[in-house]
């Protein structure tokens, strides 16, 4: 660490983007195939169009994307644009990390963390779904890592406080909770403690109300059209993890 440390800041910076860049890349292989129970390690990467298999040199990230124009090579028909933005949106917000935390343990959760934050909006967006593979890990990695960072009385209150509270309004709204938003809030408590985890609830619900008013309004959709709430919780941990302890210092200071 103490050598890493000696390196200079915008070459850690790049590296770190570059990294981030190759998570990404990761990640939609876990978005495209965690729905479909399919695995995320074989077949190697394909053309979800012809599922001819991508060549090494037309699976590097970014990069790849704009030599080809957004073509497969074998069946020349159209690539998404999310894979490219996927990848860029998980460098960036890991390379903000850096800047935040710098190189500590920390940040290693925080590399951790990231992805399945990722994976979770885009899978929920387009399916509905939590997937237990993200969820029940993390629940484990957040009680481990909480405990260490925050200590395991926290940070067992935060998987408790979460839970309970996610599964009583599973209860009050008759099913309006998903059992994956459940496990989510249960991760995400134990990695932060109770505190934060109330915050997290609290934003998201808070990012839920204008999602909620803005389709109403402008989409022009009814009440009964369902919000996926775990873009709005993976916000909300993300906001938390950078601001949480300014935010829960204002608050306490202005009761």
């Amino acid at each position: 660490m103490e050598l890493i440390n000696t390196l200079p800041q915008p070459l850690i910076a790049v590296t770190l983007f570059i990294f981030g860049l190759s998570i990404g890349s990761f990640a939609n292989v876990c978005i495209y195939r965690l729905p479909k129970k399919q695995s995320v390690f074989f077949p190697k990467s394909y053309c979800t169009t012809c599922s001819a298999p991508i060549r090494p040199l037309d699976n590097i990230p970014v990069i790849s994307y704009l030599v080809l124009r957004g073509k497969c090579r074998d069946c020349n028909n159209n690539i998404s644009a999310t894979y490219p933005f996927i990848e860029i949106i998980t460098a960036l917000v890991l390379l903000a990390g850096f800047f935040k935390f710098g190189l500590t343990f920390d940040f290693l959760v925080y590399v951790l963390v990231v992805p399945a934050l990722v994976i979770i909006t885009a899978v929920d967006i387009k399916h509905q779904i939590i997937p237990n593979v993200i969820t029940l890990p993390g629940l484990a990695l957040g009680l481990v890592a909480g405990s260490y960072s925050i200590g395991y009385v926290n940070s067992f209150m935060g998987f408790l406080l979460g839970c309970g509270l996610f599964y009583l309004v599973t209860l009050l709204s008759n099913g309006g909770m998903g059992g994956g938003d459940i496990k989510y809030i249960a991760a995400a408590g134990a990695f932060v403690g109770w505190q934060k985890a109330l915050l997290i609830i609290f934003i998201s619900a808070v990012l839920g109300t204008f999602v909620g008013l803005f389709q109403i309004v402008v989409q022009k959709k009814t009440r009964k059209n369902i919000i996926p709430f775990g873009p709005l919780l993976a916000v909300a941990t993300l906001i938390t993890l950078f601001h949480g302890n300014l935010l829960i210092k204002l608050y306490i200071e202005n009761l």
